[in-house]
């Protein structure tokens, strides 16, 4: 079986889009406004008709067999609004990636976003965890580190601000992928150089941190390959030296993972022989931030299934370690829904 850690629902129906677009809207008028739920009519019909074209017809191409799926993660936005417009969208977009779970329960396994505003207590965030965790079957969630949309004002990861979310994790038995936004402020790009900064920050500032001493068994994943993170491990490995702390097999390899959203041959083959394989799950990302053809391959960016099989130094125990077995581990609930 091969499991896609890191997919997104990018191809939702426009009514979702007119959701969002009034809650800009009311908040134009007064910043203050207090976001209601209310209704999206969308059928199961278009959603069905949203993801047959797009992420099954790409699993069938490819030979993927299931999808950890997820809402939009440049949707999120959590720097919009306040904390009620955050509740209303996160939980409208969870629930759309239910439903999805449920129409295609042998291709979408769910992965919720988070209610998160800058500035504001975690607890809301507890409460949809808990939510869509017992009620709706989901085996994990994405975290973002700067709910800020690139001004990285929020408490960095070890901070205690983030404890009592991840003690519900590990009550839960469920991790995070650290995955930001969009970014507003536009010194960022926000595929090209918000996401792989926050994914090297997110990294520093868990391997300076203690919560891996305080939760042992919180498991954290890095996407897009950890940013800069394998590239400069010898960096990071001389740092953890100067600073004192343990060596980073140590410090973070029991509970961080990385994934395989790295878009050409050389940048896997390093991954694969900088990060031991027990860390890395396979994910393309797909349909996400680079859906086009490489002209140097003929092969579309994104197809990151291909990589590994070309890799010449994975063994096939290996290749299915990445492809699956990983996966269940990291995600603990997921073999109750693939079994």
């Amino acid at each position: 079986m091969i499991i896609d850690c890191h997919g997104h629902y990018t191809t939702e129906p426009a009514e979702l889009g007119h959701y969002r677009d009034k809650q800009i809207k009311d908040l134009e008028k007064d910043p203050l406004h207090r976001a209601l739920k209310e209704t999206i009519h969308i059928t199961d019909d278009q959603l069905r008709d949203s993801v047959e074209a797009a992420q099954l017809k790409l699993q069938r191409e490819r030979g993927t067999d299931r999808t950890i799926f997820s809402p939009r993660a440049s949707g999120m936005g959590h720097h919009i609004g306040n904390e009620s417009t955050s509740i209303a969208w996160t939980t409208h977009c969870n629930e759309l990636i239910y439903r999805l779970t449920q129409l295609y329960p042998n291709n979408f396994v769910g992965v919720c976003q988070l209610p998160q505003s800058p500035g504001k207590p975690i607890e809301n965030s507890l409460i949809e965890l808990q939510r869509c965790v017992t009620e709706l079957g989901f085996v994990g969630c994405n975290l973002n580190p700067d709910p800020s949309g690139g001004y990285f004002n929020s408490p960095p990861l070890g901070d205690k601000y983030w404890y009592p979310l991840y003690e519900k994790m590990c009550e839960l038995k469920v991790p995070a992928m650290i995955h930001v936004s969009a970014a507003c402020n536009t010194a960022f790009h926000t595929t090209g150089s918000y996401y792989l900064s926050a994914d090297t920050t997110a990294f520093m500032q868990m391997m300076t941190s203690d919560i891996f001493v305080d939760f042992p068994e919180l498991k954290l994943i890095i996407p897009h390959g950890g940013g800069a993170v394998p590239f400069h491990w010898g960096r990071f490995r001389g740092l953890a030296d100067m600073l004192k702390k343990p060596p980073l097999d140590e410090l973070v390899l029991n509970n961080v993972f990385f994934d395989t959203c790295v878009y050409h041959q050389p940048g896997i083959d390093l991954l694969l022989e900088v990060i031991p394989v027990k860390n890395i799950l396979f994910a393309s990302e797909m349909i996400g931030a680079v859906r086009g053809i490489d002209p140097e391959t003929g092969n579309y960016f994104d197809d990151t299934k291909r990589y590994i099989l070309n890799n010449n130094t994975l063994t096939k125990e290996d290749r299915e370690n990445i492809f699956e077995g990983n996966a269940r581990r990291v995600y603990e609930r997921l073999s109750d829904k693939i079994d």
